[in-house]
């Protein structure tokens, strides 16, 4: 351990159900590298997102703030510059945050002029951090990098399965695997950029956010991720038998199963009610799709954790690990995030503190903790 300050690794998935890792007793799904992680910090079992889907979250876990108190209450809707954040918070601390992925947070219209090009997205960035590689919902870095690397492709096609692949017909719509390499991955290139960035910081204290799109659909993984699991060992979706039965529990839910939002399931394959008769193999499918993408991030993070212990920076190095929201995978009759289950807000939580007066290693946290409980840990 040196004597200066110590790191911070912050890093998020994109909808990654909190049920999803095999040190919390997943049935199949298997996450050796971050049980590795929480073998020596601890996991938080009862951990919950405050809101859903991506911009609302992001607000509450970079603020520390419930939903009504900082108002972005869904995608789009602008975060008002009067609230601090992780970001803003770390400055303080001497830190430059640095942005690998995205945070999903509308700048104030306030603060820009009308024919300011970053009101044209809701996809702004974390006022206080510098975004060094920034993924919008076009990833165009990425993008630009497989074309380096020889792929023909286009951003519109960029997550279109291979054609013809054997065995997609029996194996269900998102089985095909990515037309890309693992290895040219989005997942892949911005762990890659993370690690060129702090190859050349061993010998200073950084801060680096890494936000990972994956498990976010459309549900696809590169080879060898997308055949991991056997669909056998899959366990089908927890829900009532029918729609009609799902829906008696309570009003809105019966509105809402026939009124959800068209969901990306896949290239070229929107669901709108149409999962209400969605086969068992094309959601077991699914499902197994779902846990070949979380596998390919669990392998990315131990390569990241490897090469933090290669240039000796692991031991100084806070790592928090977490998601903003959940997935539905078709329970109770759902896709996606646009829910009030556990399936939605329960989300998993790991932090790795250096210090040696951290004697909780290996433990798993039992009580109910929070997304606003992360930045003020930070």
């Amino acid at each position: 351990m040196t004597n200066r300050a110590g790191n911070v690794l912050f890093i998020t998935a994109d909808q990654w159900r909190g049920d999803c890792l095999s040190a919390l007793g997943h049935p199949c799904l298997r996450t050796p590298q971050l049980d590795a992680l929480a073998r020596e910090g601890v996991i938080f079992s009862r951990h919950y997102a405050q809101a859903s889907p991506c911009g609302p979250s992001r607000a509450s876990l970079y603020t520390g703030l419930y939903l009504h108190n900082h108002r972005s209450v869904v995608n789009g809707t602008p975060l008002d510059p009067r609230h601090t954040n992780v970001a803003l918070e770390a400055r303080k601390a001497g830190y430059e945050p640095a942005l690998f992925g995205y945070t999903d947070v509308s700048v104030d219209p306030r603060q820009h002029h009308p024919s300011d090009p970053s009101l044209r997205s809701y996809e702004g960035v974390l006022p206080g951090m510098v975004p060094v590689v920034w993924m919008k919902d076009t990833p165009r870095p990425w993008i630009a990098e497989l074309k380096s690397r020889g792929y023909e492709i286009t951003p519109a096609e960029v997550y279109k399965p291979k054609p013809d692949f054997p065995g997609a017909a029996s194996r269900g719509a998102t089985f095909a695997p990515a037309r890309f390499a693992a290895a040219d991955s989005n997942t892949a290139f911005l762990t890659d950029e993370v690690i060129k960035y702090l190859s050349v910081r061993q010998d200073e204290s950084w801060f680096v956010h890494l936000s990972y799109f994956s498990p976010h659909p459309p549900f696809i993984a590169p080879e060898p991720y997308h055949a991991e699991y056997d669909l056998a060992d899959v366990p089908l979706s927890v829900r009532a038998a029918t729609p009609a039965d799902e829906a008696k529990q309570h009003p809105y839910l019966d509105y809402y199963l026939h009124h959800q939002r068209e969901v990306d399931v896949t290239f070229g394959s929107k669901y709108k009610e149409r999962h209400l008769h969605i086969s068992d193999r094309d959601l077991r499918q699914l499902r197994a799709t779902y846990y070949g993408m979380i596998s390919e991030v669990d392998a990315q993070i131990g390569r990241l954790v490897a090469f933090l212990q290669d240039i000796d920076c692991y031991d100084n190095t806070l790592i928090v690990f977490t998601s903003d929201h959940g997935e539905m995978l078709g329970d109770h009759w759902q896709l996606a995030k646009y829910s009030y289950f556990d399936q939605t807000f329960h989300v998993p939580l790991i932090v790795r503190d250096p210090r040696p007066e951290s004697a909780r290693r290996g433990c798993v946290g039992e009580a109910f903790t929070e997304s606003v409980d992360v930045m003020p840990t930070i």
